[in-house]
Protein backbone atom coordinates (compact mmCIF):
# COMPACT_ATOMS: atom_id res chain seq x y z
CA UNK A 1 0.00 0.00 0.00
CA UNK A 2 1.22 3.28 -1.01
CA UNK A 3 1.84 6.01 1.69
CA UNK A 4 -0.72 8.06 0.53
CA UNK A 5 -3.28 5.67 0.72
CA UNK A 6 -2.96 5.00 4.56
CA UNK A 7 -4.60 7.98 5.36
CA UNK A 8 -8.29 6.65 4.51
CA UNK A 9 -10.94 5.45 6.03
CA UNK A 10 -12.33 1.90 5.60
CA UNK A 11 -15.03 3.60 4.09
CA UNK A 12 -13.08 6.01 2.39
CA UNK A 13 -11.43 3.26 0.70
CA UNK A 14 -14.98 1.18 0.06
CA UNK A 15 -16.03 4.65 -1.85
CA UNK A 16 -12.92 5.23 -3.74
CA UNK A 17 -13.72 1.59 -5.48
CA UNK A 18 -17.24 1.46 -5.57
CA UNK A 19 -17.19 4.77 -7.31
CA UNK A 20 -14.75 4.01 -9.74
CA UNK A 21 -12.25 6.79 -8.33
CA UNK A 22 -8.59 6.74 -9.66
CA UNK A 23 -8.42 5.42 -12.80
CA UNK A 24 -5.40 4.79 -14.05
CA UNK A 25 -4.12 6.72 -17.35
CA UNK A 26 -2.38 4.84 -20.08
CA UNK A 27 0.59 7.25 -20.96
CA UNK A 28 0.94 9.29 -23.83
CA UNK A 29 3.20 9.34 -27.10
CA UNK A 30 4.58 12.28 -26.57
CA UNK A 31 5.66 13.17 -22.94
CA UNK A 32 7.06 16.36 -21.42
CA UNK A 33 8.76 16.82 -17.93
CA UNK A 34 8.05 19.44 -15.81
CA UNK A 35 9.94 20.87 -12.31
CA UNK A 36 7.74 22.81 -10.87
CA UNK A 37 9.50 25.27 -7.94
CA UNK A 38 12.40 23.27 -6.85
CA UNK A 39 14.33 26.51 -6.06
CA UNK A 40 16.64 27.34 -3.27
CA UNK A 41 13.13 29.30 -1.64
CA UNK A 42 12.07 26.21 -1.08
CA UNK A 43 14.59 23.97 -0.40
CA UNK A 44 17.08 26.29 1.12
CA UNK A 45 20.25 26.57 0.63
CA UNK A 46 21.65 23.36 2.48
CA UNK A 47 20.01 20.40 4.03
CA UNK A 48 18.47 20.78 7.60
CA UNK A 49 15.47 19.98 9.44
CA UNK A 50 12.57 21.86 8.50
CA UNK A 51 11.86 23.53 11.70
CA UNK A 52 15.40 25.17 11.25
CA UNK A 53 15.11 25.59 7.44
CA UNK A 54 11.91 28.04 7.80
CA UNK A 55 14.55 30.55 9.92
CA UNK A 56 16.19 31.15 6.36
CA UNK A 57 13.01 30.92 4.15
CA UNK A 58 9.89 30.55 5.14
CA UNK A 59 8.54 28.95 2.08
CA UNK A 60 10.93 26.24 2.79
CA UNK A 61 10.55 22.47 2.72
CA UNK A 62 13.57 21.48 4.73
CA UNK A 63 14.87 18.10 4.02
CA UNK A 64 12.66 16.38 2.23
CA UNK A 65 13.20 18.67 -1.17
CA UNK A 66 17.10 17.79 -1.19
CA UNK A 67 16.44 14.00 -0.75
CA UNK A 68 13.51 14.57 -3.99
CA UNK A 69 16.92 15.82 -6.16
CA UNK A 70 18.77 13.07 -7.10
CA UNK A 71 15.20 11.48 -8.52
CA UNK A 72 14.79 14.65 -10.30
CA UNK A 73 17.72 14.37 -11.72
CA UNK A 74 17.66 11.25 -12.59
CA UNK A 75 14.44 11.53 -14.57
CA UNK A 76 15.90 14.79 -16.33
CA UNK A 77 18.73 12.29 -17.83
CA UNK A 78 16.35 10.46 -19.10
CA UNK A 79 14.38 12.93 -20.69
CA UNK A 80 17.38 14.76 -22.41
CA UNK A 81 18.66 11.36 -23.60
CA UNK A 82 15.10 10.88 -25.23
CA UNK A 83 14.82 14.20 -26.38
CA UNK A 84 11.67 14.63 -23.95
CA UNK A 85 10.87 18.41 -23.51
CA UNK A 86 11.45 19.63 -20.07
CA UNK A 87 9.97 22.42 -18.19
CA UNK A 88 11.05 24.42 -14.97
CA UNK A 89 9.26 26.81 -13.51
CA UNK A 90 10.09 29.24 -10.58
CA UNK A 91 7.86 31.96 -8.95
CA UNK A 92 8.58 35.66 -9.79
CA UNK A 93 8.21 38.17 -7.01
CA UNK A 94 7.99 40.92 -9.31
CA UNK A 95 5.08 39.18 -11.19
CA UNK A 96 3.92 38.47 -7.50
CA UNK A 97 3.53 42.29 -6.68
CA UNK A 98 1.71 42.96 -10.21
CA UNK A 99 -0.74 40.50 -9.57
CA UNK A 100 -0.95 41.05 -5.60
CA UNK A 101 -3.95 40.81 -3.87
CA UNK A 102 -5.28 41.99 -0.36
CA UNK A 103 -4.48 38.83 2.48
CA UNK A 104 -4.72 38.49 6.34
CA UNK A 105 -1.76 36.45 6.34
CA UNK A 106 1.81 37.90 6.51
CA UNK A 107 3.55 36.97 3.03
CA UNK A 108 5.70 34.23 3.33
CA UNK A 109 7.90 35.53 0.23
CA UNK A 110 9.11 38.81 2.37
CA UNK A 111 12.53 36.86 3.46
CA UNK A 112 13.22 35.19 0.30
CA UNK A 113 13.18 38.89 -1.58
CA UNK A 114 15.80 40.20 -0.01
CA UNK A 115 17.67 37.00 -1.17
CA UNK A 116 18.36 37.97 -5.00
CA UNK A 117 19.89 33.78 -5.07
CA UNK A 118 16.12 32.96 -3.37
CA UNK A 119 14.87 31.21 -7.28
CA UNK A 120 17.62 29.86 -8.11
CA UNK A 121 17.53 26.25 -9.37
CA UNK A 122 19.97 24.30 -7.41
CA UNK A 123 23.11 23.09 -9.71
CA UNK A 124 22.37 19.39 -9.25
CA UNK A 125 19.44 19.87 -11.49
CA UNK A 126 19.89 22.57 -13.27
CA UNK A 127 18.45 23.43 -16.79
CA UNK A 128 20.40 22.04 -19.80
CA UNK A 129 20.19 24.03 -23.06
CA UNK A 130 16.91 23.68 -24.93
CA UNK A 131 14.99 23.40 -21.43
CA UNK A 132 12.52 25.72 -21.08
CA UNK A 133 12.39 28.31 -17.97
CA UNK A 134 9.06 29.55 -17.03
CA UNK A 135 8.78 32.49 -14.17
CA UNK A 136 5.05 32.52 -13.04
CA UNK A 137 3.07 35.07 -10.98
CA UNK A 138 0.83 32.25 -9.08
CA UNK A 139 0.96 28.91 -8.08
CA UNK A 140 -0.51 27.67 -11.85
CA UNK A 141 2.50 27.33 -14.21
CA UNK A 142 -0.50 28.03 -16.96
CA UNK A 143 -1.95 31.15 -15.00
CA UNK A 144 -0.56 34.03 -17.60
CA UNK A 145 1.92 32.56 -19.26
CA UNK A 146 2.79 30.85 -22.15
CA UNK A 147 2.95 27.16 -21.05
CA UNK A 148 -0.04 26.07 -23.26
CA UNK A 149 0.47 27.27 -26.63
CA UNK A 150 4.64 26.28 -25.95
CA UNK A 151 3.52 22.26 -25.16
CA UNK A 152 0.89 22.52 -28.45
CA UNK A 153 3.43 23.43 -30.37
CA UNK A 154 5.97 20.68 -29.23
CA UNK A 155 2.66 18.42 -29.82
CA UNK A 156 3.20 17.46 -26.11
CA UNK A 157 -0.14 15.18 -25.36
CA UNK A 158 1.14 14.29 -21.39
CA UNK A 159 2.76 15.81 -18.59
CA UNK A 160 5.33 14.17 -16.21
CA UNK A 161 5.17 16.53 -12.96
CA UNK A 162 7.81 17.00 -9.87
CA UNK A 163 8.27 19.63 -7.52
CA UNK A 164 6.71 21.73 -5.07
CA UNK A 165 4.56 21.79 -3.40
CA UNK A 166 2.33 18.84 -3.50
CA UNK A 167 -0.18 20.71 -1.91
CA UNK A 168 -0.07 24.23 -3.70
CA UNK A 169 1.85 24.69 -6.94
CA UNK A 170 2.11 21.09 -8.03
CA UNK A 171 -1.70 20.85 -7.42
CA UNK A 172 -2.94 24.25 -9.22
CA UNK A 173 -0.41 23.46 -12.27
CA UNK A 174 -2.25 19.45 -12.54
CA UNK A 175 -5.97 20.75 -12.40
CA UNK A 176 -5.28 23.52 -15.05
CA UNK A 177 -3.61 20.76 -16.96
CA UNK A 178 -6.39 18.22 -16.61
CA UNK A 179 -8.79 21.06 -17.81
CA UNK A 180 -6.56 21.30 -20.69
CA UNK A 181 -7.17 17.90 -21.60
CA UNK A 182 -3.62 17.13 -21.03
CA UNK A 183 -2.94 13.30 -19.46
CA UNK A 184 -0.85 14.01 -15.88
CA UNK A 185 1.43 11.79 -14.05
CA UNK A 186 2.11 12.90 -10.87
CA UNK A 187 5.43 11.49 -9.65
CA UNK A 188 4.71 10.88 -6.09
CA UNK A 189 8.61 10.51 -4.76
CA UNK A 190 9.56 13.29 -6.81
CA UNK A 191 7.48 16.09 -5.38
CA UNK A 192 7.39 17.01 -1.53
CA UNK A 193 5.44 19.48 0.72
CA UNK A 194 6.14 21.09 4.13
CA UNK A 195 3.24 19.49 5.64
CA UNK A 196 3.25 15.52 5.20
CA UNK A 197 -0.71 15.68 5.64
CA UNK A 198 -0.78 18.19 2.47
CA UNK A 199 1.61 15.99 0.48
CA UNK A 200 -0.16 12.46 1.16
CA UNK A 201 -4.36 14.13 0.68
CA UNK A 202 -2.80 15.73 -2.32
CA UNK A 203 -1.35 12.92 -3.58
CA UNK A 204 -4.67 11.04 -2.45
CA UNK A 205 -7.26 13.65 -4.51
CA UNK A 206 -5.03 14.59 -7.53
CA UNK A 207 -4.62 10.30 -8.18
CA UNK A 208 -8.80 10.15 -7.73
CA UNK A 209 -9.71 12.91 -10.17
CA UNK A 210 -6.88 14.57 -11.88
CA UNK A 211 -4.10 12.76 -12.81
CA UNK A 212 -2.49 9.23 -12.34
CA UNK A 213 0.02 9.02 -9.50
CA UNK A 214 3.06 7.48 -10.06
CA UNK A 215 6.40 6.71 -8.67
CA UNK A 216 10.27 7.61 -10.21
CA UNK A 217 10.98 3.93 -11.42
CA UNK A 218 7.38 4.03 -13.33
CA UNK A 219 8.53 7.95 -14.78
CA UNK A 220 11.78 6.61 -15.37
CA UNK A 221 11.04 4.04 -17.30
CA UNK A 222 8.33 5.89 -19.22
CA UNK A 223 11.07 7.84 -20.21
CA UNK A 224 13.81 5.76 -21.41
CA UNK A 225 11.54 4.11 -23.96
CA UNK A 226 10.77 7.01 -25.50
CA UNK A 227 14.49 7.63 -26.15
CA UNK A 228 14.82 6.91 -29.77
CA UNK A 229 15.60 3.10 -31.19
Amino acid sequence: MRKWETILTDEDRKLYERGFFGARQEFGSNPALMVIDVTKAFIGSKPRPILDAVDEFATSCGDIGWETLPRIRSLLDAAHAAKVPVIYTRPDDRLREFFATTTKIEDPTKNRQQDPDAQAIPEVIAPQPGDMVLDKAKASAFFCTPLEPALRNMGVDSLIVTGATTSGCVRASVVDAYSLNFKIFVVEDCCFDRFEISHLASLFDLNAKYATVINHEEALDYLVEQAPG
